[in-house]
């Protein structure tokens, strides 16, 4: 699978929209001499990005979904392939004798239905597979946005960024590295990823 394709929708906007303040219009008219330093001043913006190709390099999640996709892409392979190879000689089989006068009219009509039934078979089960395939992609895709969404939403309670950029490959033409926060996101995230099955048991043994 495409891993860019992944975090095509994960520039995520910080948890608070900046609010910039400024002095009431009509009371600047009353009092013009007032002092510049009085007003104030704009909330600073700040800014900071993640790089797209860690994560999906470092993340224990990525890692551990993308072996379970790779094994299943695999399987799906290989039953079609074995299927494929076995209708193809079955047809090979069946134009040999064929052209040996081995069967009759009505038996190789008969056999003809049957190979073709094999193949709409085989290419229903190949719809059928990929479509398993791309849910369970499409499943991977949204549990791991939706694991960043919600570390970053707790993350950012304290760090107070207004937002918090995806950086993979040329997408950000300039970063100041001093605004990469890649590292305390990942072991943030994989700190999250290995307490998730303790705290699944925990709660199976309550029941």
């Amino acid at each position: 699978m495409n891993k860019k394709n992944i975090f095509g929708t994960l520039a995520v906007a910080a948890m608070a929209a900046m609010a910039m303040t400024s002095c009431d219009k009509s009371k600047s008219q009353v009092d013009d001499k007032q002092p510049a330093a009085a007003q104030a001043a704009p909330t600073e913006t700040k800014i900071a990005f993640v790089e797209v190709d860690s994560i999906m390099s470092q993340y224990k999640f990525c890692k551990d979904y993308s072996l379970i996709l790779q094994k299943k892409g695999q399987n799906i392979q290989s039953t079609l392939a074995q299927k494929q190879q076995a209708l193809e000689a079955a047809a090979a089989n069946f134009q040999q004798k064929g052209q040996q006068n081995a069967y009759t009219r009505e038996q190789a009509q008969q056999i003809q239905m049957s190979l073709q039934k094999q193949n709409n078979d085989l290419q229903a089960l190949n719809q059928r597979l990929s479509g398993e395939f791309q849910a369970e992609t499409e499943k991977y895709n949204n549990a791991l946005r939706d694991s960043i969404q919600h570390f970053l939403a707790v993350y950012n309670k304290d760090k107070k960024y207004s937002l918090i950029l995806s950086k993979a490959g040329d997408n950000i033409l300039y970063a100041d590295k001093t605004h990469d926060i890649t590292n305390e996101v990942i072991a943030g995230l994989n700190k999250a990823y290995k307490q998730a099955p303790v705290a699944e048991k925990a709660s199976t043994s309550k029941k």
